[in-house]
Parts: C-alpha cells; sequence; structure tokens
C-alpha cells in the first residue's frame, strides 16, 4: 500500500542526478556539451534491483505489524487468518508502490528522474499492471481470510487507489494515508478475531503517526517546512504518553485468560508495563532527533531523513501497541523486524525509503 502507511520516496540510497549532465572527463574546455540525457541505471543495475527499487522493499518491514498490532488488539492469538491478512497488506502496500510511481511519473521525470519509471527501467504499463495485479491478489487474500477481512480491506484498497491517483497532492492526502494505515491494522484485528471495535484506539494511535510522517515527507523535495516536523515531533510525544501510559480495556477472553492461575495468563501487569514503556521509548527515540534536525534545518536532505525516522519508528510503535494489548511475545515478535529490515536495507543498498 502507499501508506504510508503510511502507506514511507524511496531514493535508493543514492543522490538524485545532477539537473544537468557533467562534462565528460578530459574534454576541452569551451567544446560544444551534448544535450543531458536522460537519467540512466548505475552500470549493473538488474531488472529484479528496478523493480526492488520500485516497490521500495525494505518497507515491507513496516508492515506485518499493522495485522499482528490488530490482532493483539482484537484479544486473539495470531493463527492462519493472520497470515492471510498479513499476506494481503503486503499485496496492497506494494499495488500502492507501483500507482504511486505510476502516478507521479511526469513529476519525477523532473524531480527523481533516477526512479525506475523516468529512467526507462520500468515501462509505466508494467508498473500499472503490477498495481492492479497486487490488488487483486491482496483483496483475494483477505477474501480466504473470511468475510470481515475482505469487508476491510475492500476499502482499504479503495483507499491505496484514491490516495495515489487523486488525494495525495489535496490536504485529504495526509488523511488518506492515516486512514489506509488505520485500515491495515483492523484488517488484522478482523482476520483474526472477527471484529474491529476493540481495535480502534489502537488503530487510531498508529493512524495520527501516519499522519504525522505524511505531512512531513510532501516536503521532502523542497524543504522550508519548520511547522510539519515540529508538529510531528509534538505528535511522537503524545503518542509516546498515550500508549506508555494508558492500556486498552482487554477484551473479555483476554481478561478471563488473564486471572490468576488459569492457564495461558498473560505476565505480570509490571511486566506488561514495563516492555510497553520500552517498546514506546524506542518509539521515541527512532523519531524524536530526525525530526528535530529537520526543525532546525528543513532542507531537503534532513527532510528526507526525518520520513526516513519515522517509517522506521511504525514497528516500534506496532510493537508498543501489541504490548500495551497485553500481547508481550507478539510485541517482541514485530520489535525483531526492525533490526531485519535494517540488514536487508544494507544488503539491498536501499538505506532512504519514504511514503510519497
Amino acid at each position: 500500500m502507499s501508506r504510508t502507511v503510511a502507506t514511507a520516496r524511496d531514493t535508493a540510497g543514492a543522490s538524485p542526478a545532477p539537473a544537468g549532465a557533467p562534462r565528460a572527463p578530459g574534454a576541452a574546455s569551451g567544446a560544444t556539451a551534448r544535450p543531458p540525457a536522460p537519467a540512466e541505471a548505475p552500470a549493473g543495475t538488474s531488472r529484479a534491483g528496478a523493480w526492488a527499487e520500485l516497490l521500495r522493499l525494505p518497507a515491507l518491514f513496516t508492515v506485518p505489524g499493522d495485522a499482528l498490532a490488530g490482532a493483539a488488539a482484537a484479544g486473539a492469538r495470531p493463527g492462519p487468518r493472520t497470515l492471510l491478512a498479513i499476506g494481503s497488506s503486503l499485496c496492497l502496500y506494494e499495488a500502492g508502490m507501483a500507482l504511486n510511481d505510476w502516478a507521479d511519473r511526469v513529476e519525477d521525470a523532473a524531480e527523481r528522474p533516477h526512479r525506475p519509471l523516468p529512467s526507462g527501467r520500468i515501462r509505466p504499463a508494467a508498473a500499472l499492471t503490477a498495481a492492479g495485479a497486487l490488488t487483486g491478489a491482496g483483496l483475494a487474500l483477505a477474501a480466504c481470510a473470511g468475510r470481515p477481512a475482505l469487508a476491510v480491506a475492500t476499502p482499504l484498497a479503495a483507499t491505496v487507489w484514491a490516495y495515489d491517483l487523486a488525494l495525495k497532492h489535496t490536504p485529504a492526502g495526509p488523511a488518506a494515508m492515516a486512514a489506509a494505515r488505520g485500515l491495515d491494522l483492523l484488517l488484522g484485528a478482523a482476520a483474526t478475531g472477527g471484529g474491529t471495535r476493540a481495535a480502534l484506539p489502537s488503530a487510531a494511535l498508529l493512524g495520527s503517526h501516519t499522519l504525522a510522517v505524511t505531512a512531513v515527507s510532501r516536503r521532502e523535495t523542497t524543504g522550508g517546512s519548520v511547522l510539519a516536523p515540529l508538529a510531528a515531533l509534538a505528535t511522537t510525544g503524545v503518542l509516546t504518553g498515550l500508549v506508555a501510559r494508558r492500556r486498552t480495556r482487554l477484551p473479555a477472553g483476554r481478561r478471563a485468560a488473564a486471572a490468576p492461575g488459569l492457564p495461558g495468563s498473560t505476565p505480570a501487569p509490571a511486566a506488561t508495563t514495563a516492555l510497553t514503556a520500552a517498546l514506546a521509548a524506542a518509539y521515541t527515540a527512532t523519531t524524536a532527533r530526525p525530526y528535530l534536525h529537520a526543525v532546525l534545518n528543513p532542507s531537503p536532505p534532513l527532510t528526507q531523513r526525518a520520513v526516513g525516522g519515522g517509517i522506521r519508528a511504525t514497528i516500534p510503535l506496532q510493537a508498543a501497541l501489541a504490548a500495551r494489548s497485553g500481547a508481550q511475545i507478539t510485541s517482541l515478535l514485530v520489535a525483531a523486524l526492525a533490526p531485519a529490515g535494517r540488514r536487508f536495507a544494507r544488503r539491498a543498498a536501499m538505506r532512504k525509503v519514504s511514503i510519497t
């Protein structure tokens, strides 16, 4: 999905191509310069690498935590239907990534000529076809998870397409991105527990984070915005307090399981509180510094770093939401996605990701 999540723009770990082609080494001074050629992929870049860049694969590690946090908020243990929900989320996320670049191909030709479509490494028709196929696959997986899951996945897919094709450059863009990420969490709750009501508070918190990151990302190529990163920094502080100090009310099934002496009881409240606070602190640590730097110097590079920090912070936030719902093991599994994502990004040489 284009979220992010938010649907989190991928710059493939390299600086954008300069506006004009540099003169070849050894060219005589005053010689007639060749017209700038279209941006080309680095030597040795494979077609698979171009698709990996288009789909922003490192950002995929922020997706499974949505469904897992949703299942935790619903008071249900992850199961086969949770896996189907994760698969559906991954497909819809990637559909949004492909559709995002297809919709922005003209803008990218001027501002991001190194991207796969303007550089000619992937044809626009192929990106649009991939977006449609991935959307269909995502809805099919949601249908396999049950009617409640499909009932959430359908508006989620509609939100993804509406954002990329119509809402992205309007004032409603950040809200649409936030709604998509919140619906993704509700998808996990619906697939695993059959309902979404208990997961609404967690979806609202995750959506608020996505709203703040998306607002910052709207100026990542031009910079100059102090208010967006400042608001995102304030949002981080508020969310940290809400996640760490205010526990959601557990569903009846989990409250019964938590009774002392019953099999499958949850750990002591003190352990749950400590784990939630630690994960909330990790969330704050991931976002605070890049947001502050963007406030002090709202240049494009620092704004892009702030966006990247916000995307990476999605994982500890998801883990904290799972922990506050009493699902300690699930929260630790989600938290483990963060280092896995960093290792993958280093290997793929794709350290910079975004959500617009």
